[in-house]
């Protein structure tokens, strides 16, 4: 699978399929996208490469740096310092979103109160280890 920034300056491919996909319903996500609900997928680090450009980082949190493309803002990954093993990119950017589906969501206390999603994910309160 391969997917990047909208305006093309970011681009990468993943070598595998994502270990973990969700949504997540937290107001950080939310104010750094634009967007009520945000989906990633996870991936050990070593199954992302990175094909062109670099990626513009914002520190939203103590262990959270955020990736975006510095041309067009396009949201890119999520990482966290405590588990750089791991890089999470945004469902959202693959070329065909189509091909991960989420399987939980998280931080769904903080969800906007009237969205409405009815599926079968599991979900939690906080993170996915709550």
């Amino acid at each position: 699978m391969e997917g990047g920034c909208l305006c093309g300056a970011i681009r990468y491919r993943v070598l595998a399929e994502p270990f973990a996909a969700d949504y997540c319903h937290c107001s950080i996500c939310r104010k750094q996208t634009g967007s009520v609900v945000v989906a990633w997928m996870d991936f050990k680090s070593e199954q992302v490469q990175w094909l062109k450009g670099q990626l513009t980082y914002f520190h939203s949190s103590e262990f959270v740096k955020r990736g975006f493309c510095q041309q067009c803002g396009s949201t890119v990954t999520f990482g966290d310092s405590r588990y750089q093993q791991y890089t999470t990119l945004t469902i959202a950017s693959l070329g065909n979103a189509n091909l991960v589906k989420p399987t939980y969501h998280i931080h769904t206390d903080d969800q906007v109160s009237w969205l409405t999603i009815q599926d079968e994910c599991k979900r939690f309160l906080h993170g996915a280890s709550d």
